[in-house]
């Protein structure tokens, strides 16, 4: 970790900004601060973000919905602030794209450790193209329309994906012809890595095949690499 990591905390609460800025300046980490939605917009236009610390009760525009906008464009990864303890409202973050979250009050300490994890796991995965600006991407004669998730086939038939299912195809087409780890695809997707036992990646792609390759048995769109992991071998057009 060097001082180029650079971290942005959201919050409406000057204090709360100040304190985290003035923490985690001191363990080598250059960090902005700003108020809004709007604000961190305007600045992430600026500025290469590393992490981004995400206040969701916020006036105007939450955080909810800031993560909703930025996971269109951005994988940065995000850490949610929320005073909402709730697992069904942590849940929702997590649905929307946010990496991890911490429970107002916190200690900066553990923010810290965890704003660490996600960097160490940053610098391990492979230099990804930024995401295509096209919310309708086509490849092998599909069509997957982002905003609205929905599949459809050459012939115009709707299929239906799971919440799993749709960010894993969605990883893919914004990263074809590049071979993606396991861990790579599960941080990618959920935002946390895999155990030596966890066949979740594993079991998600065999559905996946089942909806989208003309021979499930014989994959020719989503490729194994014995040792390597997996990657999408056709090419992606933005319609």
């Amino acid at each position: 970790m060097t001082q180029e990591s650079h971290v942005i905390v959201v919050d409406d609460h000057h204090d709360i900004r100040d304190l985290l800025c003035q923490y985690l300046s001191q363990h080598f980490l250059r960090v902005s601060a700003v108020e809004s939605a709007a604000a961190l917009r305007s600045l992430m236009a600026r500025e290469k973000v590393d992490v981004i610390v995400l206040d969701i009760m916020m006036p105007g525009e939450d955080g909810l919905s800031a993560c909703r906008q930025i996971r269109l464009t951005s994988q940065v990864p995000i850490i949610f602030l929320t005073a909402l303890a709730d697992d069904a409202d942590k849940v929702v973050g997590l649905e929307l794209g946010a990496d991890d979250y911490l429970v107002k009050p916190f200690n900066p300490r553990e923010l810290l450790a965890r704003i660490r994890t996600i960097l160490r796991r940053s610098a391990g995965a492979p230099v990804l193209p930024d995401k295509p600006a096209s919310q309708v991407l086509g490849f092998h004669g599909w069509r997957l329309n982002l905003p609205q998730r929905e599949l459809q086939s050459q012939d115009g038939v709707g299929v239906a994906l799971s919440t799993a299912e749709f960010r894993l195809l969605k990883v893919f087409l914004e990263h074809p012809h590049t071979v993606l780890s396991r861990d790579q695809l599960l941080d990618l997707t959920s935002g946390r890595t895999t155990s030596p036992l966890d066949r979740t990646i594993d079991n998600q792609i065999s559905r996946l095949r089942k909806k989208i390759e003309p021979d499930p048995k014989a994959p020719t769109i989503i490729q194994t690499h014995w040792g390597g992991g997996y990657s999408l071998c056709v090419d992606v057009e933005a319609l």
